[in-house]
């Protein structure tokens, strides 16, 4: 039961990361101002699933980053903390800040993306 319920936790945290990964492509992108009748619908199309993949793939470094941030470091440290959820939370909005400034480096000031 408790590793159920470890899971379920881990599970939350990777969903709540991925839903981050997203809004912050939809905030990069901003709106889809293409219209959806006619030959354009595919470039609709395409600005939508390139956004959910991309923000995806950056939601997935944030949990891939907080997960292992929770299971070496923050684990031992709130035992019997009553405030786990605000601290792993702001950890949480650290690793995104983190990943963002990394994304922005190497996609602006490097060139490499």
């Amino acid at each position: 039961m408790r590793i159920l319920k470890h899971i379920l936790a881990y599970l939350f945290w990777i969903l709540l990361s991925l839903f981050i990964g997203i809004g912050y492509m939809r905030l990069l992108l901003g709106v889809n101002t293409v219209s959806e009748e006619g030959l354009w619908y595919l470039l609709h199309l395409f600005y939508e699933i390139g956004m959910i993949q991309v923000g995806l793939w950056v939601g997935a470094a944030i949990a891939i980053c907080f997960v292992l941030l929770d299971v070496f470091y923050l684990r031992k440290k709130l035992k019997n903390n009553p405030k786990k959820m605000v601290i792993r939370l702001v950890a949480l909005l650290t690793i995104t800040v983190l990943v963002v400034i990394v994304l922005y480096l190497l996609e602006k000031v490097i060139d490499v993306i």
